[in-house]
């Protein structure tokens, strides 16, 4: 095989429909386009769900009926560092451990620590999300951080 033997397979390529080009041109006098109105003029636009300056469709629909973004949000429930002074030292603080605690509302819960008070004990946190304060009290109370998918 060669590139200059390649050739692309039968029916793949078409040639364009020229029309708009006089009676002769096989496609009648309007070309395919009608008699008058916006779509027979030239440079015409269609636009997806323009009804000719009437009220679209889309926008008569209640707002409970259009496009929603909350399904792509990811809620987390919040656990302050403050709150972690209550486990052991050295001990391991992930999910489970949390909602054994009443921490959090289940172990299938997505969490994520804020840096809001002091920690005065070195952990392990295993947890979904931490913010960068938050990263910064526990590593300097001599604990460690892992986040968890």
């Amino acid at each position: 095989m060669k590139l200059q033997t390649l050739q692309p397979a039968p029916g793949a390529k078409r040639t364009k429909k020229i029309i708009g080009r006089g009676t002769s041109s096989g496609h009648g006098k309007t070309s395919g386009f009608g008699h008058k109105g916006q779509k027979a003029r030239s440079g015409r636009v269609g636009k997806r769900g323009f009804e000719g300056g009437q009220t679209p469709f889309y926008k008569k629909l209640p707002k409970i009926m259009r496009f929603k973004n909350y399904p792509f949000k990811v809620d987390y429930e919040v656990v302050n560092v403050e709150q972690l002074n209550r486990f052991d030292e050295g001990s391991t603080v992930d999910v489970p451990t949390l909602a054994a605690n009443r921490m959090v509302s289940s172990e299938t819960s997505l969490v994520k620590i804020l840096g809001q008070g002091d920690i005065k004990k070195a952990l392990h946190v295993k947890v979904q999300a931490v913010s960068s304060t938050a990263k910064e009290k526990i590593e300097a109370a001599g604990g460690s951080v892992e986040v968890v998918d």
